[in-house]
């Protein structure tokens, strides 16, 4: 249950990862009174991408579910209010197969995963929750009794493993910590690593624009910055390249001043006055020496170097 507007953002997070593999609907109402779930999943009968690459989470996508992603560790009425909103759905779904003539079996009623940072031994005790004594599930991964149909996801507890890096990227503190740098490590043609990269730069740029930060707020951002620094230099190494590659069809000139000014709102946000003053002079450099200047100097070097010293 979600209620922080980055929470949003955790929700981009899992329909990105998980369209491959089925039908995902966020914010998802249930009746009989308006009740949203925070993701509902319903697993394409051929996906275009196998399961197995999303380890854990993939595994938790093999069946019809619903994700409801906790900022911090849940209530026990939070819990609660989670699993009416399950068996809204499940009364939902029995009422349209019974139109249809058809039947729906226990097995294919929905599963309800609530990942949660953290739960408390009070938390699992008080729902009867168990660890999976097969070993099919890792340690955090708690099921509460069979027809609950409910299991609550405890993402500190996750082996630090490739399989569980997905989930534990909407870990807190140093769980999260830990699996961004796991995934900005990832090698650069992994499948997933350039989306995620880009929602969670984004994620990072909405919640740092917000006023009134939280400490809760800045602990994220501190979080997700390796995320967004990586898909920044990424983006704007991209922008030079693609200005290259204009620039031989194009005409050169053109296309690196049409690069100059991209790669300019991307690192500062913004294109003003000031900044287009310094496009000239850096279109005068060699390709090499301005592909450095444009990856490292600062808006005031940009500015001292190529727009006041022309001044002077």
């Amino acid at each position: 249950m979600t209620r922080q507007p980055h929470d949003q953002l955790a929700k981009e997070y899992l329909e990105e990862l998980l369209a491959p593999l089925g039908t995902v609907e966020t914010s998802y109402e249930v009746s009989p009174e308006v009740r949203q779930v925070d993701v509902w999943f319903i697993p394409a009968p051929q996906p275009s991408t196998a399961p197995q690459i999303l380890g854990l989470l993939g595994k938790m996508a093999l069946s019809a579910c619903l994700f409801e992603i906790f900022r911090n560790p849940p209530s026990p009425i939070e819990v609660r209010n989670c699993q009416l909103k399950l068996y809204a759905l499940h009364s939902k779904l029995l009422r349209e197969a019974r139109r249809a003539n058809n039947s729906l079996s226990e097995a294919q009623l929905p599963i309800l995963w609530l990942l949660s940072p953290s739960c408390s031994s009070r938390l699992v005790d008080g729902f009867g929750a168990k660890l999976d004594r097969s070993d099919r599930w890792p340690r955090g991964v708690f099921f509460l009794p069979e027809f609950q149909k409910t299991v609550l996801v405890a993402i500190n507890q996750l082996p630090v493993i490739e399989e569980t890096l997905w989930l534990r990227v909407l870990g807190r503190n140093a769980t999260q910590q830990q699996a961004i740098n796991e995934l900005v490590l990832l090698p650069e043609g992994h499948p997933l690593r350039r989306n995620i990269l880009e929602i969670l730069a984004n994620w990072r740029v909405n919640i740092a624009v917000g006023e009134n930060l939280t400490r809760e707020d800045r602990e994220l951002i501190m979080n997700l910055s390796p995320a967004y620094l990586q898909w920044r230099e990424e983006a704007v190494e991209e922008g030079i390249q693609q200005g290259i590659q204009q620039g031989i069809q194009q005409g050169m000139l053109d296309a690196q001043r049409m690069t100059i000014e991209n790669i300019f709102r991307i690192r500062f946000g913004a294109l003003d006055e000031e900044l287009a003053g310094a496009i000239a002079p850096l279109l005068q450099l060699p390709s090499e020496e301005l592909t450095r200047l444009l990856l490292t100097l600062s808006r005031e070097e940009f500015l001292a170097r190529f727009v006041r010293d022309c001044e002077d």
